[in-house]
Parts: C-alpha cells; structure tokens; sequence
C-alpha cells in the first residue's frame, strides 16, 4: 500500500486568557488504504471520520493541548476505537477543555508505525510547553502542528508560551532537518525546512 498524507479542514474558536478568536484548522490523516494515524482533533469530528472512511485508527496524536486542537479527541477516541496521544507537559491545556479525561504521554523520541514507516515525535516547547512535532523521515515530511509555520514561528504572545524557547526549538530541532522536509502546518498552507530557515535572524529581530 502506498503512504499518503490527507488533509481536513475544520473551523471552530481558540479560546485562552479569556479571548476567543475564529481559526480554520488542519487535521492531517497519515497512512494507507488499511490504516490511519489522525493529526490533531480540531473543532468537528463527522468530517475526521468521513474521511478515515472505515480505515482502522492507530492513534490520535496530538501536537499540543491547546483547545483548537484537541476538541474533539475524546469523540473520535470512542468512534473510531483509538488511543489519544499527548504529550503530558501540555497536562494543563488538556484539563481546560477535556477535565476528566485520560490520554496516553506522548514522549519525545517515540516512533508511531502506520503503513510501512514510522513516525518520530519530536518534542519543541514554545509555543506551549508540550508541542510536539511529527517527523516522517523516510519520506522526508513534518507535521509541525504550531510550532512553525510559512512566515515564522507560531503565536508565544499568551500563557504558557515562550518565544526564546519557541526558537530554540526551531533552531536545534527543526532547522537541522533535510531542507526538502515538506512541513505541514496546523494552520493555512504547508512550507518547507529550506524555505523557511533562512529567515531564521529576522524572525528573533522581530520578536514575539
């Protein structure tokens, strides 16, 4: 069976530090025609499972606590008979919106198989205290949930978040990867490592 990255799109609210702010986000589906690994559980669970079309779920892998992406995890845990993987440093994004709800850790270095290849956890703090990016070396593409994105490094300006420590992680994680990693985005359209790493010093001269 051949590897094959799918995306859905869902709309809903990031809500945190008592603001809420209308977001489109990416849920990405990673496998093959037998089985499925979910990126992220944003807003609407039908269009997930439409998608996954009766494929078996590996995991539900979350790229950090925030609620926009994590909404409707436990839902599609039940529906599609999956475990939800996060990573614990992001306990307390989870417990705001999901109190009562248990996941399993998600710890840096651990490798997911679906279809043939593995999918590497790679734990970058920044953005929240738990983010975690997915790295599919074989062939080569990152899921970088909001730690990076096409323009930059994602949003440190709300609690919890911290932007040296946001491109620290960019710098010594992300940045040393094949510059042809295709990277796809939590949020809007995909980059690559080799596109975005050059811009690296304006970035920090930028700021938060």
């Amino acid at each position: 069976m051949t590897l094959r990255v799918e995306k859905v799109v869902t709309s809903g609210t990031f809500e945190l530090d008592g603001g809420s702010w209308d977001v489109d986000n990416n849920i990405w589906l990673v496998g093959d025609d037998d089985e499925v690994v979910i990126v992220d559980a944003a807003h609407s669970a039908q269009p997930i499972v439409d998608r996954v079309g009766g494929r078996r779920v590996k995991a539900i892998v979350l790229t950090h606590g925030h609620n926009d992406h994590i909404t409707v995890a436990p839902e599609l845990s039940d529906l599609l008979d999956a475990p939800i993987l996060l990573n614990p440093a992001d306990d307390m994004l989870w417990r705001m919106t999901h109190p009562g709800v248990e996941y399993q850790p998600l710890e840096d270095g651990q490798r997911i198989s679906v279809a043939g290849t593995d999918i590497q956890a790679i734990a970058t703090p920044g953005h929240s205290p738990g983010s975690t990016v997915l790295y599919m070396p074989e062939a080569r593409e990152l899921f970088s949930g909001d730690t990076l994105f096409s323009g930059g490094p994602g949003a440190t300006g709300r609690s919890y978040s911290d932007f040296p420590t946001i491109i620290d992680s960019i710098k010594e994680k992300l940045f040393v990867l094949p510059p042809e990693t295709i990277v796809h985005t939590g949020h809007g359209d995909g980059t690559t490592i080799g596109d975005e790493s050059p811009h690296l010093e304006e970035w920090i001269a930028r700021g938060n």
